[in-house]
């Protein structure tokens, strides 16, 4: 499992398995990524993270708030290409991503203030090494009646990682096989769903692809 304690200590060359050359970032490039990020920062308000995917059960790093809210233009979608973590090049699976359209419930995240320059970059060691998603600033409604800004991580759909396809029929067998040294590729989308149950949310596609993987398991069981 992903831990804050591993992210610290991690080097992104090795610890998340062959990255290829080309695609990983540099430290100096997720540092300038951040930086810019930063820099078109809404206000002077409290930095939030959006979380949809694993950031959900297992954020890693330190927050002071949390609260459930709804992203509008933006929908999960599985499009992004795994070659590492829960996949390999040789073996890839498929990595949650938002792709526009729609709308995503899921957990935002206050971060202190003092803790920014510690916890920030964790994330960015967690979110950006292939540089992947474009750090995106949204407006969200809280659960509980507050109206936040908070930093999503939306695919980019011109990176060479990014998968148009994402019916369920198709990347059910890509889920079903990955795994990397972070572990199953299956596991990740089974403790997707299984946090999704726990919030009440209601995702069609993510169960059908979740019931199909099962089946696949219990298949070659």
């Amino acid at each position: 499992m992903l831990t804050r304690d591993f992210l610290l200590k991690a080097d992104c060359r090795t610890a998340f398995g062959d990255i290829e050359e080309t695609l990983l970032w540099t430290g100096e490039q997720r540092a300038a990524s951040l930086c810019e990020t930063l820099a078109r920062r809404p206000g002077q308000g409290p930095v939030w993270v959006f979380g949809y995917g694993s950031l959900m059960w297992n954020p890693a790093f330190e927050f002071d708030d949390a609260c459930a809210g709804k992203l509008t233009g933006w929908h999960r979608a599985f499009c992004l290409r795994l070659t590492a973590g829960r996949g390999t090049a040789c073996k890839p699976g498929r990595m949650l991503a938002l792709r526009e359209g729609g709308e995503t419930v899921g957990m935002a995240f206050r971060i202190p203030e003092a803790e920014l320059n510690v916890e920030l970059p964790l994330l960015w060691k967690r979110e950006m090494i292939t540089g992947c998603y474009l750090p995106t600033w949204c407006h969200i409604p809280l659960d509980d009646g507050r109206e936040i800004d908070a930093l999503v991580f939306i695919m980019d759909a011109q990176h060479p990682l990014f998968e148009g396809d994402t019916r369920p029929e198709v990347i059910a067998p890509l889920i079903a096989e990955a795994s990397g040294p972070l572990g199953t590729n299956a596991q990740y989308l089974f403790s997707l769903a299984q946090q999704c149950h726990e919030l009440g949310i209601v995702d069609e596609s993510m169960d059908r692809l979740n019931n199909l993987v099962q089946q696949l398991h219990q298949a070659g069981a």
